[in-house]
């Protein structure tokens, strides 16, 4: 008897670690001798209680390689992570994950948030994980959301065009009837992606409104999540199950289980991940900090303007000789435009500070930029000039494009360390998929992470969330550089039989380039970017958004037309183009 009591004594305290917090892998080796050994000895005195032996050792004699995570229903503490960036993948990231119940710190370089930078586009692939991250978060973001996707897009003959922004077709015709109209190219068929897997339409919301929704949907489950004014500078990766040191700007450090870098194209974290130095340019700026100069650089600027095709279209790409002219509605009457030429890097015009990026004055501050724009489109197409024309000279900025080329050879993870969004991965705009591969990046980093049940298989995890994005990520940052690389060095005026203005062979091949675009590229292209949809086919939600959305989109624009026609245009409101004295960031 006394026997059967001691195999039940030193069982029992064995099943006990197993479901204890904070026991380390080595521990249930170690601790289970001793305690099968304390409990043999508690037996033969007459003391069976093997739970006791494990809850009343002394916290200091535990290892901390291998402890335990908890879940709602599995016992453990919260994984406590560390977040370097406050923009778009930083604050969805935190967002997911303190909704799953970890413990979230972020730290942000700026000293104090501000409604600061443009509008940023969400396609179907966003907002379907928005979505499936939280009911309330996707409501709040439809609320401020302008769809573009639900109208007329595509490709315009930026020099054919007849300057009355017409709605025509984009058959074939004018080859045989010279009076056929020739404005559009191609369009795209965003809506009809969008349908085929029931997904809400692409559209923009402003940066400082998505801003002010994750940080305050964020407060609600931990109100100090946010240290700003503190960037993360380093870290020292622990090995497995020991988490990482986070080092500040202040001097201080941070403790935590891993650390997330989200801190932007001129990552302090991939910096040190892969052996660069943050903002280092080459002598000739082809590259910095391990990215590539795209060869473009893009002006960007922001009017109010009532084009007869204001209500009909959503986002127009004007094609010509080595350059192309971008137009969209952003909501309550504004069109947003960014301008693509083929120069150098560091062919400065205007300032730049969108995004977020380091605000930087204007070249030649009595120089007006909008002429110097519309100088470089010398044959072009009214409509771009009549966009142009109505832009404050102050409103414009400009940026030099870079981008990376894909990490097939290295991984995103170091340690208990990993890179997501633009600190990895910065793409080309063209495809508006930047912000919305890193909401992707969040959202399975996030649920990669939940699955962990120990320390000491954090390390692998990461590992494995690379494996899972790396091949996603890479197409849409090839099919993102392949579209600025076709339009500007492949592109020009399509031939026509009625004119001179497309004779070169770009100009045939862009022609030729036309079904294949409309009826194979474009179709896979935009079907692959929504293929991703953790929500599954929404019904007629979508279509319930769009009516309830046109109504309000109407009401809006009109109020802005009316006060533009009573007032004038006005220089564009610190939400897009002012930074504030004390440095802010755009998410």
């Amino acid at each position: 008897m006394r026997l059967f009591t001691l195999l039940i004594a030193a069982s029992s305290t064995t099943t006990t670690l197993a479901f204890t917090p904070a026991v380390t892998v080595k521990q249930h080796a170690s601790v289970t001798k001793s305690s099968a050994s304390n409990a043999i000895q508690m037996a033969t005195n007459g003391e069976v209680n093997g739970a006791a032996v494990v809850t009343d050792a002394p916290k200091s004699d535990y290892l901390t390689s291998s402890e335990l995570l908890g879940r709602p229903a599995r016992p453990g503490r919260p994984l406590k992570v560390a977040i370097a960036g406050g923009g778009v993948g930083g604050l969805t990231a935190a967002f997911v994950m303190l909704k799953k119940g970890f413990d979230v710190t972020v730290y942000e370089k700026t000293a104090a948030f501000a409604r600061f930078g443009g509008p940023i586009q969400f396609a179907s692939n966003a907002l379907s994980v928005i979505k499936e991250i939280d009911e309330n978060l996707f409501e709040r973001v439809m609320d401020k959301f302008t769809f573009t996707g639900t109208r007329v897009c595509g490709i315009k003959d930026g020099l054919r065009a007849d300057g009355s922004f017409r709605m025509t077709d984009d058959s074939l015709d004018y080859l045989f009837n010279a009076d056929a109209p020739a404005d559009w190219f191609v369009k795209f068929p965003l809506r009809q992606c969008a349908d085929l897997f029931g997904l809400p339409y692409t559209g923009v919301i402003d940066r400082p409104d998505l801003q002010e929704i994750l940080l305050d949907e964020c407060r609600k489950i931990k109100p100090d999540f946010i240290q700003n004014g503190n960037p993360v500078e380093g870290y020292v990766s622990k090995g497995s199950g020991n988490g990482v040191t986070v080092n500040l700007s202040d001097g201080t450090t941070a403790e935590a289980d891993i650390l997330v870098g989200s801190d932007g194209i001129w990552s302090a974290i991939r910096a040190q991940m892969y052996g660069e130095e943050v903002k280092k340019s080459s002598n000739n700026l082809m590259k910095r900090q391990g990215c590539n100069y795209s060869g473009y650089t893009v002006f960007a600027g922001e009017t109010v303007l009532k084009t007869d095709d204001y209500y009909e279209t959503g986002y127009k790409v004007y094609i010509g000789p080595q350059r192309y002219f971008v137009t969209s509605d952003v909501g309550d009457g504004r069109i947003q435009w960014y301008a693509f030429f083929g120069l150098p890097p560091g062919t400065k015009k205007a300032p730049s500070g969108w995004g977020g990026s380091e605000r930087t004055e204007q070249v030649d501050p009595e120089e007006n930029l909008v002429e110097y724009i519309k100088s470089l489109h010398q044959g072009w197409s009214d409509e771009v000039m009549t966009v142009l024309d109505s832009t404050p000279p102050e409103n414009v900025e400009q940026r030099d494009l870079y981008d990376r080329a894909p990490e097939f050879l290295r991984s995103w993870a170091d340690g208990n360390v990993v890179l997501i969004g633009d600190a990895v991965h910065p793409m080309m705009p063209n495809l508006g998929q930047g912000g919305c591969q890193a909401i992707e990046d969040a959202f399975i980093l996030a649920e990669t992470l939940e699955n962990v049940k120990s320390t000491d298989k954090l390390e692998s995890s990461l590992q494995d969330f690379y494996k899972k994005r790396i091949v996603r990520v890479s197409i849409v940052q090839l099919l993102s550089r392949l579209a600025s690389d076709l339009i500007i060095n492949a592109f020009d005026t399509p031939w026509s039989p009625h004119d001179d203005l497309g004779k070169s062979w770009k100009s045939y091949l862009t022609f030729m380039w036309k079904p294949v675009l409309q009826y194979l590229i474009f179709p896979a292209q935009f079907a692959y970017l929504y293929s991703y949809y953790p929500t599954g086919n929404m019904g007629g939600l979508p279509a319930d958004l769009e009516a309830k959305w046109k109504k309000q989109h109407i009401r809006d624009a009109e109020e802005a037309f009316a006060r533009v026609a009573e007032e004038g245009q006005k220089a564009a409101a610190p939400s897009f183009f002012k930074i504030a004295e004390t440095e802010t960031v755009a998410v």
